[in-house]
């Protein structure tokens, strides 16, 4: 743990209201009652939670072309420094990937049928193909990454034909276990997948090539905000046009080649979802960063502390809030008869007492939940501590 350097608090602001919605999203009172932008969209299309993933790595992006800058900046003549940078990076995906296999080994504990795949895990692996990519190529190169992939990603998957689990063949079936990720995935990490679906995963190997242009994007926003001939009010203004750019493009691959799918991480997902990130990134940072107004900077600022307190303590909060579901379900208690209750329903069985329809008791758990692990990221944030890998 070590306190924090100048940063910038926009991004922190922005991260904090991510792992916000991460947190409120992945711990309803029950997963059966649901507002329907609390749950990702049944297959294409996409609501509020479809959001999250790929504003966390939109975010990683913009950070790590910061975190490299400082880095070159303190040394601008050591070429021999970028094999040292590629390594830290790695070294750095390596944890993250290390503890998202570790929160999917908790509470069994069983090699057999440990899910290889997760969200910490396609964040590292993203980091890792990102920084070859963001360390030695400039920003057009980086953006021409951006293209070719998803021209690779889309032609694979909508021309190239593969067995179903039945072994029925086709080529750009967009269904769940039929496409080509599902068939790469029961290659590789058959028995280690997703236990709801089994013959696919949502975070499988083929589509981490498209969530890596999520990352990029944000490489991408970082260039731009990094750069020092253009004013903030400027930056802010290009960031929202950029966001409504990529909305359209998004709606229109959705429309004609490829629709907004979470779960395939499709083209027209990942440029939509950075035109939402654009468009919701630019509203934090011009607020917060971008604006003139003395007043303005200072009232946003006080109003989204929150917001950026949750934000520099994101991978930690991440992490432990994962954690603290799990053995919420894993720990039991025997009632009067004997029966073995879990944690998690001894704690709801109150808020389910309440006049609420269903849906709002559900809402209302999750609310309190994030609450409670605010008080944690607040805490740490009082006594500056900020855990970085």
């Amino acid at each position: 743990m070590s306190s924090t350097s100048s940063r910038l608090i926009s991004l922190d602001a922005f991260r904090g209201f991510t792992i916000a919605g991460m947190v409120l999203v992945n711990n309803p009172g029950d997963w059966g009652n649901l507002y329907s932008q609390l749950a990702h969209a049944a297959w294409h299309g996409w609501t509020f939670t479809d959001w999250i993933f790929p504003f966390f790595l939109f975010i990683c992006g913009v950070s790590m072309t910061f975190s490299l800058a400082n880095k070159r900046a303190a040394n601008p003549n050591a070429v021999e420094d970028k094999s040292a940078m590629l390594i830290s990076l790695w070294k750095r995906a390596s944890i993250i990937f290390f503890i998202g296999l570790m929160l999917n080994f908790i509470p069994k504990f069983e090699l057999e049928t440990l899910r290889i795949p997760g969200v910490l895990q396609r964040i590292a692996l993203c980091t890792m193909l990102a920084a070859p990519i963001v360390i030695y190529c400039q920003w057009r190169a980086q953006l021409a990454w951006i293209i070719g992939l998803l021209t690779f990603y889309t032609t694979v998957m909508l021309l190239v034909p593969v067995p179903d689990v039945t072994g029925v063949v086709a080529a750009g079936a967009l269904l769940p276990g039929r496409d080509v990720g599902a068939f790469i995935d029961r290659i590789f990490l058959d028995g280690h997948m997703w236990a709801q679906s089994k013959t696919w995963d949502p975070e499988g190997l083929f589509s981490t090539i498209s969530a890596l242009t999520s990352m990029l994007f944000g490489v991408l926003v970082g260039h731009w905000l990094a750069a020092k001939n253009i004013n903030r009010a400027e930056k802010t203004v290009w960031m929202l046009l950029a966001g409504l750019m990529c909305l359209w493009i998004g709606a229109i691959i959705d429309a004609t080649i490829m629709p907004i799918n979470k779960s395939l991480w499709t083209s027209s997902y990942a440029i939509a979802m950075t035109g939402w990130a654009l468009l919701v990134f630019g509203a934090f940072y011009w607020l917060i960063d971008g604006t003139d107004s003395t007043n303005i900077k200072s009232q946003a600022q006080k109003y989204l502390r929150p917001f950026t307190i949750y934000g520099m303590n994101a991978l930690f909060i991440f992490a432990f809030s994962g954690l603290v579901a799990k053995m919420m379900g894993y720990i039991k208690f025997a009632d009067s008869e004997g029966k073995m209750i879990a944690l998690k329903t001894i704690l709801y069985a109150p808020i389910k007492a309440l006049p609420l329809a269903p849906v709002s008791q559900s809402l209302l758990f999750a609310i309190l939940f994030n609450l409670v692990m605010f008080a944690i990221a607040w805490f740490m944030w009082r006594k500056k501590w900020f855990v970085k890998v």
